[in-house]
């Protein structure tokens, strides 16, 4: 074989030179031959500047990769193995509009939660959607790996109305997670396996094992005990400390995400004292953002700078180059992704997209057989996955109506009448990308 091609769509993120840095450190079992790094005109600089590096990156490590760039993905795509996609459908700008208008209104606003989930859908979804049929069209045999927010809405629509069936979605949250348990029980990571089960950003830990030993039990005493401490959230996420007997009668770790749902008051009331203090993490993120880019301006960088941990994305693109290295390996290994239920989970049905631990191989993940999720969750799990059925059809159609119901029956939600004027003015603030419900 003369080794595998990778397009990555939104090759001017910031968190490139880690996506290249896996690959590196793979070349061994995955001998990338060429990486396209693909963007649109509006993030022309960023591509430049991302790329510069990544050749960079390189050229230090003296193999025979080839990095191209590009503005057109008609042009990168044709004989790619795996796709990956990593676009924000209206930049930080819109995020910061998806965090700022459900606050004045007094509901949470937050890049996959709620309201700010619902329209960060809307707008990517018709754009992966567009992104699909041109691997269809040019490379119908690859693997598209997506970790552009949402990931669950957009690996729902994906399943159930995309034109290729190699899709996987992926998120770094089932990783952190097994990174702090392993740091919980203080081991090592390979000694400690977890079974997970659940939504993108609603996943929860359903069992612990250390070395083959179940130590569910144990793990959630500890975290109760250090709930608050930041190793066990995540950098984009407020530290909470749960009461322990919640802990222990839950008999599941919830991740970071969860204390949305279950703080709502505390994490509402902190995003409110950060919107006042203009603080909302859409700024933050700017404001790392600029200090990285001037980093990777550096010529004689030639490597991923330790900064990069702090875009709250950590391990992202490492997730993704295990799992195409496994693909393209029949490696059977474990891993946890977003992919098509299959019966493994008994509360959704088969064809809803599920987070869970799956083995790997060459045909895509196999999910490891869940069963029903404990009564405590499941109730839950199920009104997450009603809104992103409702965000992915609304998105498809162009549907005004759905989104307010999608957006009423959120748990975030107080009622369909709090909802329907933040649905109204964020449909105004992003018309721009979301011309399917301005031109029906």
């Amino acid at each position: 074989m003369d080794g595998v091609k990778i397009v990555t769509i939104g090759g001017g993120s910031s968190y490139t030179p880690e996506l290249v840095e896996g690959f590196i450190k793979r070349y061994d079992t995955l001998p990338v031959r060429e990486l396209w790094l693909v963007d649109i005109g509006e993030g022309k600089e960023k591509l430049e500047i991302v790329g510069a590096l990544a050749k960079r990156m390189v050229e230090k490590s003296g193999l025979p990769m080839s990095v191209r760039l590009s503005l057109n993905r008609r042009e990168a795509l044709p004989g790619a193995d795996f796709v990956t996609t990593q676009i924000r459908v209206g930049q930080l700008e819109a995020r910061a509009l998806d965090e700022q208008i459900p606050l004045r209104h007094g509901m949470l606003g937050q890049e996959t939660n709620g309201a700010g989930g619902l329209f960060n859908a809307l707008r990517t979804v018709p754009v992966i959607m567009e992104i699909a049929e041109d691997i269809q069209a040019l490379c119908p045999g690859a693997w598209l790996i997506n970790f552009s927010n949402p990931v669950g809405i957009v690996t729902e629509a994906l399943l159930r109305y995309g034109p290729i069936n190699r899709v996987i979605g992926l998120c770094n949250v089932p990783i952190h997670m097994q990174k702090s348990i392993a740091k919980l029980l203080g081991v090592a990571e390979n000694r400690v396996f977890v079974q997970f089960g659940g939504l993108n950003h609603m996943v929860y830990a359903l069992r612990v094992f250390l070395d083959g030993a179940d130590v569910t039990r144990d793990v959630l005493e500890r975290y109760a005990d250090c709930a608050g401490n930041p190793a066990a959230t995540m950098k984009n996420i407020m530290p909470v400390r749960y009461e322990r007997a919640f802990i222990r009668a839950l008999g599941v770790l919830p991740c970071p995400y969860h204390s949305y749902y279950y703080r709502k008051e505390q994490q509402l009331g902190e995003e409110l004292e950060q919107f006042k203090a203009g603080e909302l993490r859409a700024l933050q993120v700017k404001r790392i953002e600029r200090e990285l880019f001037a980093l990777y301006k550096d010529e004689n960088l030639c490597e991923k700078p330790p900064q990069l941990e702090q875009r709250g994305g950590a391990y992202y693109s490492d997730a993704a180059c295990s799992l195409i290295e496994s693909i393209y390996t029949d490696k059977k290994d474990i891993q946890t992704v977003d992919t098509r239920n299959n019966g493994a989970m008994m509360d959704l049905d088969r064809d809803s997209a599920a987070e869970l631990s799956c083995v790997i191989s060459k045909s895509g993940p196999i999910p490891f057989a869940a069963g029903e999720l404990p009564v405590q969750v499941s109730g839950l799990v199920r009104q997450i996955k009603s809104f992103e059925r409702l965000c992915a059809q609304a998105a498809m159609e162009g549907d005004a109506d759905k989104a307010l119901l999608a957006l009423s029956i959120h748990p975030l939600t107080p009622s369909d009448a709090a909802a329907k004027p933040v649905v109204d003015e964020m449909l105004e603030a992003h018309k721009k990308y979301l011309p399917k419900f301005f031109n029906r």
